[in-house]
């Protein structure tokens, strides 16, 4: 027990003293690289599937 009191204890003070945290403004820009990285991910993929939705569409249709 005394082995997870000192990991616990040892976590706590690296949280504290030897982590550096960014500031709010360096977050916020962080933040919003990230949301504006998402958005582009995803509408390539959602255009990838309208893509690839349209050509299986037309495929299976030529053989009607």
């Amino acid at each position: 027990m005394s082995k997870l009191t000192k990991y616990f204890r040892d976590t706590t003070e690296e949280m504290r003293y030897k982590v550096t945290w960014p500031s709010l403004e360096e977050l916020q820009k962080s933040a919003g690289l990230v949301l504006i990285g998402s958005l582009v991910f995803a509408a390539v993929v959602g255009l990838m599937d309208v893509v690839f939705n349209k050509s299986l569409e037309v495929f299976y249709n030529s053989f009607r």
